[in-house]
């Protein structure tokens, strides 16, 4: 019977966790994030370099890539192609040195309005809590994201009473106003 019981309960456990998983995904570059690049064998072909505001890198050989909305991989890609005129086979290595393009802004009655370095997945309620939270004189019930000229409501009374449906992942770039 408990040889029983401790299969039921691992069974258990493991679909329990199966609904838990989250999907990763590889991080996107943004304007302002500074990435090291290195060729596989050549020193000269290797260094930091920031993404510029309209998105592209410059690098050695290669010139201008853009770069904004790419994961790494999809940049060794495109360096390593670029690359084949100058070398038979290269070998691209792309690191993200410092997210710093990952950013949203808080604008409005927070009581430390500004940009907002995300580390990680952030949803409105985290970005409201690293901004100090509400001020007393917010408009609860009119605070929005704004997200590439469109305007997605936050119902903030609905978040406090434990329905998340409007509890938004943010994005980089993302502008989360609290009138």
């Amino acid at each position: 019977m408990s040889r029983l019981m401790s299969s039921v309960l691992c069974v258990l456990v493991v679909w329990s966790g199966a609904g838990n998983a989250i999907e990763k995904k590889p991080y996107l570059l943004n304007p302002g994030d500074v990435v090291s690049i290195s060729v596989w064998g050549d020193e000269k072909l290797q260094g930091d370099v920031s993404v510029l505001p309209d998105g592209s890198i410059t690098f050695p050989l290669v010139g201008r890539v853009e770069v904004e909305g790419l994961d790494t991989a999809a940049v060794e890609k495109t360096v390593a192609a670029k690359l084949k005129d100058y070398l038979s086979d290269p070998t691209v290595s792309v690191v993200v040195k410092n997210a710093a393009g990952n950013l949203l802004y808080v604008e409005g009655k927070v009581l430390k309005p500004g940009p907002v370095q995300m580390a990680g997945p952030t949803a409105v309620l985290q970005a409201l809590s690293m901004s100090g939270g509400l001020d007393k004189f917010a408009d609860r019930s009119a605070i929005k994201v704004v997200r590439n000229q469109k305007i997605l409501p936050v119902n903030y009374k609905d978040l406090m009473d434990g329905d998340l449906s409007t509890n938004i992942q943010l994005q980089a770039g993302d502008t989360l106003v609290v009138p």
